[in-house]
């Protein structure tokens, strides 16, 4: 059975922050990573979404975080076709759009906002996976997460898409979440499936409320040996209306925890790894609920040492040589 590490989406959300999760004295930027290392096996690193990771906060990452620890990092949004603040680049990118305008991120219908000339885009690339180079080198780096938006809906022009993520990423780890339903009707689930296993790309499982329009059904696809990943983010009835504290304000019960147990487990029989993740991120939540699902299955109750099967600590990520990452960004072949 692969290794279960239980976690939340984010270790510094102001919700938690001011619940009072964190005790005195471990509320500055290292005692809270180092107090929320000591309670779990993984974190999410959601702000790599809003704008570029930088090398130097992945250095201090890994020193603040015992060995055999895991980060998601969720990608860039320019990366996932989501619309852009222009301010979200380094200035030296911005190129003719101000700091108030928006590259549109392919969107259909986008308001005229500017699309990201090739090269900036391959820049892009360069400096993301530049930036996680101390997680990839150290082995914290658990996998790279692309969320794709609501329109992005099953058809020749997104699986191109996906093809090209997985060649701008090289071998490295990458998960997969979809956000338009499609991808998992029931007629479509098999050929979802099938696509991210020849991508190798992990099938991200959703729970979130459902008879929605735009509910993601709890499909908990193993779609890569390497890793399986599951994000709750909660059942909110407001998800596609609300604010974001509506959107997310969820505290999960026994019961519905226990509907994921058989599944989290099932997907240990099928990857080396298994990464359990809460977005219901608002006051405490997140982490009532994450240590009450790491009682739930054999998870890792605290940061552990590499599993037997990976290659030694000194080595990259297990199917990742070298600097694949860093030179599959490196543009268009």
């Amino acid at each position: 059975m692969g290794r279960i590490r239980v976690g939340t989406c984010s270790w510094t959300d102001r919700a938690l922050v001011g619940s009072g999760w964190y005790p005195p004295g471990q509320r500055d930027a290292e005692g809270k990573l180092r107090f929320y290392a000591s309670n779990f096996a993984v974190a999410e690193v959601d702000s790599t979404y809003y704008g570029l990771p930088s090398e130097r906060n992945s250095r201090l990452w890994v020193e603040r975080t015992p060995e055999g620890f895991r980060f998601d990092v969720k990608a860039f949004s320019l990366l996932t076709g989501h619309p852009t603040p222009a301010r979200a680049l380094p200035a030296d990118l911005r190129g003719e759009l101000g700091a108030g305008s928006r590259y549109g991120g392919g969107r259909p219908g986008a308001d005229g906002s500017g699309a990201a000339r090739p090269e900036v885009l391959d820049e892009v690339w360069r400096r993301f996976a530049g930036a996680l180079e101390p997680l990839r080198l150290t082995r914290r780096l658990g996998a790279v997460l692309f969320q794709f938006p609501p329109w992005f809906a099953p058809g020749a022009a997104a699986e191109a898409s996906l093809r090209e993520t997985r060649e701008r990423t090289g071998d490295c780890p990458i998960s997969v979440e979809f956000r338009h339903p499609a991808w998992w009707l029931p007629e479509r689930r098999a050929d979802t499936a099938a696509l991210l296993t020849e991508l190798d790309a992990t099938a991200v499982a959703v729970d979130m409320a459902q008879r929605l329009p735009s509910s993601i059904p709890p499909v908990a696809e193993v779609t890569s040996p390497r890793l399986a990943v599951v994000r709750l983010h909660g059942r909110s009835p407001a998800w596609a209306t609300g604010s974001k504290e509506d959107r997310f304000r969820h505290d999960y019960t026994p019961a519905e925890l226990a509907e994921w147990v058989p599944r989290v487990r099932a997907m240990a029989e099928g990857a080396r790894e298994v990464h359990v993740l809460f977005n219901n991120c608002c006051a405490d939540a997140a982490v009532r609920a994450a240590a009450s699902m790491a009682r739930l299955v054999p998870a890792d109750p605290l940061p552990g040492p590499p599993a037997a099967a990976d290659p030694p600590a000194q080595d990259p990520l297990p199917g990742l040589p070298g600097d694949t990452f860093r030179q599959a960004g490196l543009g268009r072949q």
